[in-house]
C-alpha cells in the first residue's frame, strides 16, 4: 500500500494513524494517551488529566473530544463506544 504522506512530519494537527477502544476504569490509566476521543453514544464522559484533575463533560453521539486524557473514569461516564486516536 502506498502512503504518499509517509515522509511528512506528524504534528497534533495531522490526522491520527491509530485508534483503540477505551474501557472506562476508576483504577487504570490508559495505556496510550490519545490525541482525542470519539464518543459513539451520548452521555457523560468523566476524564482525568495529567495533573490528576477529574472533570465530567456532557457529550453527544459522534462527538470528538480534543483532549489528551490519561484516564476515562467508569464513575461518572455514561457515554458509550469510546475510541481513542493517536
Amino acid at each position: 500500500m502506498s502512503d504518499f504522506f509517509d515522509d511528512y512530519s506528524k504534528t497534533l494537527e495531522s490526522p491520527a494513524d491509530h485508534h483503540f477502544v477505551i474501557t472506562p476504569s476508576d483504577t487504570a490509566d490508559l495505556a496510550i494517551i490519545p490525541r482525542a476521543l470519539r464518543v459513539g453514544s451520548a452521555g457523560t464522559l468523566s476524564l482525568r488529566d495529567k495533573a490528576g484533575q477529574d472533570i465530567t463533560y456532557t457529550v453527544f453521539d459522534g462527538e470528538v473530544v480534543v483532549f489528551r486524557a490519561v484516564r476515562v473514569l467508569a464513575t461518572g461516564t455514561t457515554a458509550g463506544n469510546i475510541v481513542g486516536w493517536y
